[in-house]
């Protein structure tokens, strides 16, 4: 089966669009700020569709262009600016930033109640505690959707995380172990002792480890779930591009192995931005019961 990620993150937008409306017509428009350092084309294009996204939801947007030269100063100030902003509820400041700024101090810096990434110690704190009121990272939060919609169980289930970064690898890992998941967890990555021979014992494969098409087929237990987190360019002259995009999986020789696994591309790139969105109307819908808890 392959999982189809535009479909469920269509439906995940659908679900947005609905209440959103709910929350507008509360008098509660959802306002999302995305602040972009730098002229990384691949970061624009995920900026440009992140601002699309939201326009096309009714969310009030922000958008937030700097230099490469922008000071770490400078981008602290605006951050602060938009923490205080009542109408802006999800405050996404686009990675990479530029090599002389210290990204940590700027997630530090973030109102952790409008750290739509969920990348704030409070969020991850709030994520290992099961505290539903987290902001999950996109990412996994989008794996754990799309494996929701494929049926796939996972109370039990053997799971392999290949990668362990803070985006992806263990908040997917915590996701998975959770009460409501219930599934038995290996984080495994690159420096992995006979990596082929742990993932081979995996009911699920989450792949997010940056290597294009690290995951063969001798690495694959026949039946598998595979869910490719990697979108890496190689290489392809025949293409006009000259490049052409592949996870971390070779498809071509996997994808025959397994029971359900996701493309690259449009598997689980797409959740992204639809759980971002997910993301800003939880944000806003808990700034609305902030809201009314202090006028009581």
């Amino acid at each position: 089966m392959l999982i189809d990620g535009k479909k469920v993150a269509q439906d995940v937008l659908e679900m947005c669009r609905a209440e959103a409306k709910e929350l507008i017509d509360q008098g509660l428009r959802p306002g999302l700020a995305v602040v972009l350092v730098g002229d990384d084309p691949a970061s624009a294009v995920y900026v440009g569709s992140k601002v699309k996204t939201c326009a096309d939801l009714g969310f009030h947007s922000v958008e937030k262009i700097l230099p490469a030269s922008t000071r770490q100063e400078e981008l602290l100030e605006i951050v602060q600016q938009l923490n205080a902003d009542p109408s802006i509820h999800g405050i996404l400041v686009q990675s990479p930033l530029p090599p002389h700024m210290d990204e940590q101090a700027i997630v530090r810096a973030l109102d952790p109640r409008k750290d739509v990434d969920g990348f704030h110690p409070e969020n991850v704190a709030k994520l290992v505690m099961e505290d539903p009121s987290a902001l999950v990272p996109c990412t996994p939060a989008g794996c754990m959707k799309l494996l929701e919609q494929a049926g796939i169980p996972l109370a039990g289930a053997n799971v392999v995380v290949i990668g362990r970064s803070m985006i992806v690898g263990k908040p997917m890992a915590m996701l998975l172990v959770s009460k409501a998941a219930n599934a038995t967890v290996t984080i495994a990555h690159s420096r992995s002792r006979d990596l082929p021979r742990i993932c081979r014992q995996a009911d699920i494969i989450i792949a997010a480890v940056g290597r294009p098409e690290m995951v063969r087929a001798d690495w694959i237990k026949p039946g598998a779930v595979v869910i490719d987190v990697g979108i890496n360019r190689i290489a392809a002259p025949e293409k006009k591009a000259g490049y052409r995009l592949v996870g971390d999986v070779a498809f071509a020789e996997v994808a025959p192995l397994c029971s359900a696994i996701t493309p690259v591309p449009g598997g689980v790139g797409p959740m992204t931005i639809a759980m971002l969105m997910k993301n800003t109307l939880q944000a806003a819908r808990q700034s609305l019961h902030q809201s009314s808890a202090q006028k009581s």
